[in-house]
């Protein structure tokens, strides 16, 4: 089970790593918090759509069945914006929700799905977006509520493992040397122009798994090009490649639970389930 914050997270994060899974014949869940009501979206494309949200949940849809993934469930919250952003004081945002309501619906769908892993976004939510910290801190509650409400039952269903989908820091900190050479703004980055690379770049996270996805390379880039609305066919894609050419096609991600293996770099999130 992959819970993120909103309609893309799943191909331009970790969509290799899902697709190589679902080929395999791997029950892959995603739970999305939000429907991406916030994103900017060019007019053309709204035009058989009512709202920015339907238009963004089709394309998950896109995404998903590019994907291969089992099934979407959304969490029902609206998305924040970024950080300091009039979206977040929203009462029906992410950013608003108490924490322990957020948790509970996700563990209601870990009862209903039972997966082995689940994995999320990093403590810092790759990139600082105020939906992706949320979503990290309710679901790493959630999968700790769920092993103390089950600890010393034999017989009840827990999750094996949490991760944390990483980002390549090494990586970024040459493109934001070089971005400025590229015509590129490092502290405008993206479709929205609203991500500020030199804010991740001393954010680093230890690497206990990487996983390779070479084999389905072409699924993920469909699956990105499905989300059109943000970039998807085009930035996106290109970004996606610097990281494919620096890193040969790997997810990286920080193992939350159970304690990692110091010096071990799994090749597999199900090594030891």
């Amino acid at each position: 089970m992959v819970v993120l914050a909103h309609p893309d997270d799943e191909s331009f994060g970790m969509g290799g790593t899902l697709a190589m899974y679902a080929r395999r014949g791997v029950a892959v869940h995603l739970v999305c918090a939000t429907r991406g009501e916030v994103g900017e979206v060019e007019p053309q494309l709204l035009k058989r759509f009512k709202s920015i949200a339907d238009l963004r949940v089709h394309e998950l849809a896109c995404a998903a069945k590019k994907l291969g993934l089992t099934s979407v469930d959304f969490l029902g919250y609206r998305d924040s914006g970024m950080q300091g952003s009039q979206d977040n004081k929203n009462p029906k945002s992410l950013y608003s929700a108490p924490l322990e309501k957020v948790s509970e619906k996700i563990v209601f769908l870990m009862k209903k799905y039972q997966p082995q892993i689940v994995a999320t976004f990093d403590p810092a939510g790759g990139y600082l977006h105020p939906d992706h910290v949320a979503i990290h801190r309710a679901t790493e509650k959630a999968f700790f509520m769920f092993h103390n409400l089950n600890s010393g039952k034999e017989d009840d269903y827990r999750p094996q493992k949490l991760y944390f989908h990483t980002m390549p820091v090494g990586v970024f900190k040459y493109f934001v040397k070089l971005m400025p050479w590229l015509g590129m703004n490092p502290h405008q980055f993206g479709k929205n122009k609203d991500i500020d690379l030199t804010q991740i770049i001393n954010r680093e996270f230890p690497t206990h798994a990487r996983i390779n996805y070479r084999e389905v390379v072409e699924l993920r880039d469909q699956a990105a090009a499905c989300h059109a609305s943000q970039g998807g066919g085009r930035s996106s894609n290109f970004f996606m490649q610097i990281l494919d050419k620096f890193f040969g096609n790997n997810d990286t991600f920080m193992r939350a639970y159970p304690p990692p293996v110091k010096g071990l770099i799994e090749k597999d999130l199900f090594d030891g389930v």
